[in-house]
């Protein structure tokens, strides 16, 4: 597809992370979304040109701006991540590029659509979500593309999607890149929405939620599981004050914090809708009030605001391991607290971020250290 790869081409190398964290190992685009996009192209012209195309998952825009930029007439797109939709609206504008909308997942799909590009998320249960959306919700004759990279990919791919629809085919790698093509959706009528998945931690004694694509499920990670411990030490907050969960999950810490600092202001933040939803369901299962935010960080938290953050962070950057994303929340706590509050954060020892939090916040001490994680707290200046 030569004429798709001139298009291509100059598109790709524009589109850019921000605001997502930008450095030269991270990339705004890979192999799987240009797969997609040729395959689109090449097999799928038909359905693409002059029409609508559903797209699912894009991390930065690349399968949106591309399929505009190939002749979709418009785009209906579901992105997970505020940053994601953010650095998609940046890189629209840079690139004069605006035939799109977003839409929540249960209505991204649409009868006018006849060709879905998705990236094979990470979790089978939010590909289950992602295929029962778009098999419920299109017409019978739409093809749902969905690609990754290899080493990312597993047998349970083709069967999750194998359940929503009646045929599967599979390309051939490109660039280490595979694509898994699923064709005729089963009735609309034989396909249930995927409920939230429910699950009691008798050690904690609370009720987890989980709507798929969430990190975790409604299982507890041991890092949470650390922390939450640990907040038995943590200082109380009043009835004035503001206590924070930051990059919330299903709201386990939240729900916590919500119990242990009864009459505060609990505020939930993540960049994830599926974490958001998880976390709202959480509290409601275990009877607490909490304030729910989709917010890349606390961009939406004043300065000074808050007595008391915890915070569990993420050490990948879509598949690499990073450390950018601590060390940017790190920054974002110490703004936000008001001097003499804590940030309290559990990470893996191996990573050694107490000086980090000692340069972004203030001193820090540790409060609980095992086999894989440590619990520090952090003063603000």
């Amino acid at each position: 597809m030569t004429g798709g790869a001139d298009l291509l081409d100059p598109l790709l190398a524009a589109v850019r992370r921000r605001p997502d964290l930008e450095s030269p190992e991270l990339r705004a685009h890979d192999a799987a979304d240009r797969l997609l996009l040729e395959l689109a192209a090449a097999d799928h012209a038909e359905a693409l040109v002059g029409h609508e195309v559903v797209v699912i998952g894009d991390t930065h825009g690349a399968l949106t701006l591309g399929a505009l930029a190939l002749g979709a007439r418009h785009v209906r797109v579901h992105q997970d991540s505020i940053v994601a939709e953010r650095a998609l609206a940046a890189n629209a504008a840079t690139l004069g590029l605006a035939a799109y909308t977003q839409h929540a997942l249960a209505e991204v799909a649409s009868t006018d659509a006849r060709l879905a590009l998705v990236r094979l998320p990470r979790a089978l249960d939010a590909l289950d979500a992602i295929a029962r959306a778009v098999a419920r919700g299109s017409d019978p004759g739409v093809a749902l593309l969905a690609a990754g990279m290899v080493k990312h990919m597993s047998l349970g791919a083709n069967d999750v999607l194998s359940g929503s629809f009646a045929r599967l085919d599979v390309s051939l790698a490109r660039r280490k890149a595979r694509a898994l093509v699923a064709r005729s959706p089963l009735p609309a009528g034989e396909i249930a929405e995927l409920e939230p998945a429910r699950a009691r931690d008798g050690g904690l004694g609370l009720e987890v939620v989980a709507v798929p694509g969430t990190f975790a499920g409604a299982s507890v990670d041991i890092g949470a599981r650390a922390l939450i411990a640990a907040l038995d030490d943590a200082p109380r907050v009043g009835a004035a004050g503001t206590v924070i969960d930051l990059a919330c999950g299903t709201g386990l810490i939240a729900t916590t914090l919500a119990r242990l600092n009864p009459g505060a202001r609990v505020i939930a933040s993540d960049v994830s809708a599926a974490a958001v939803a998880s976390a709202r369901l959480t509290a409601a299962a275990n009877g607490v009030e909490i304030e729910v935010v989709q917010d890349d960080g606390l961009g939406a938290q004043p300065d000074a605001s808050a007595d008391l953050i915890a915070l569990n962070p993420p050490f990948h950057v879509g598949a690499a391991v990073h450390t950018g994303i601590a060390l940017r929340l790190f920054a974002d706590a110490a703004r936000v607290l008001r001097p003499g509050g804590e940030l309290w954060v559990v990470w893996n020892s191996h990573l050694r971020y107490a000086p980090a939090l000692e340069r972004a916040v203030g001193p820090t001490r540790q409060v609980a250290r095992g086999p894989k994680f440590t619990v520090t707290a952090s003063t603000r200046r």
